[in-house]
């Protein structure tokens, strides 16, 4: 498994690494410490056509020289190599290496995963301003967009290590969504680790599908999107009892606005 963490080392960040123990990873997996230093108003300023200008530094077409970033650049492998240091005490069979970067944050994340191809981005939710700008809303949803892996935002607070995990699993019979399921039952998830599967349907597409003139659902074609629902369901939960997790199936229908 490979895993790129983006740290820069806020609480948040330092949370988001505490968080992994309880993400059911691997005792062996490739890690990358990603920490990425913003670039000056000025940089930011000269029209971007990325250039690698040394390991893991970049800047834009029309920059002087790797000089004028080199204490961002400085600051971002120390909090890197902290990071990683964490991540260490953690997961000591891991091989994890650092990165630093000059660049937008969210573009670096997103660069970093299209040419490593990570199974798993880490993220925190709120970042630490004057080496990043890592909030939930600007970066986290910039990364979750832009990249084809999964994304893993971490809030601020942390649950009691202690506490046992409950998982919560949305299937709404999409492939994606059952690829959810499947990546979940391949984890190596604690003793005592319980998950919850619930299925929604989108309201809008049974109007759209199927309104009677009357502005209501036929009786069978709802019913017929329940049991589809349901099948969905407990396809689900089989996956994960299958991998050993204690899995219940729950079924909704919400109205979506």
């Amino acid at each position: 498994m490979k895993v790129l963490i983006a740290y820069d080392g806020s609480v948040c960040s330092d949370n988001a690494i505490v968080d992994l123990r309880r993400a059911g990873l691997p005792t062996v997996a490739e890690a990358i410490v990603l920490s990425v230093a913003e670039m000056s108003p000025r940089a930011a300023s000269i029209p971007v056509g990325a250039l690698a200008v040394g390991p893991g530094l970049i800047l834009a077409d029309g920059m002087e020289s790797e000089e004028s970033c080199e204490d961002e650049l400085r600051t971002a492998k120390t909090v890197a190599y902290q990071g990683a240091d964490r991540l260490r005490s953690d997961f000591p069979g891991w091989k994890i290496d650092t990165e630093a970067w000059v660049y937008a944050p969210g573009s670096a994340i997103a660069r970093k995963a299209h040419a490593w191809k990570p199974d798993l981005i880490v993220v925190g939710s709120h970042g630490r301003s004057g080496i990043s700008r890592w909030a939930l809303g600007s970066v986290s949803q910039y990364v979750l967009h832009h990249v084809t892996c999964s994304v893993r935002i971490s809030r601020h607070r942390l649950h009691s290590q202690a506490r046992s995990i409950h998982l919560l699993i949305g299937v709404d019979e999409s492939h994606n969504s059952r690829l959810a399921a499947e990546a979940v039952a391949k984890r190596n998830w604690p003793a005592g680790t319980e998950a919850r599967v619930v299925g929604v349907l989108d309201s809008r597409i049974a109007v759209a599908a199927a309104t009677t003139l009357e502005g209501t659902i036929p009786v069978v074609i709802d019913d017929e999107y329940r049991r589809r629902m349901s099948a969905a369901v407990h396809e689900a939960t089989k996956v994960l009892k299958e991998s050993g997790l204690l899995s219940t199936p729950s079924s909704a229908r919400r109205q979506a606005g």
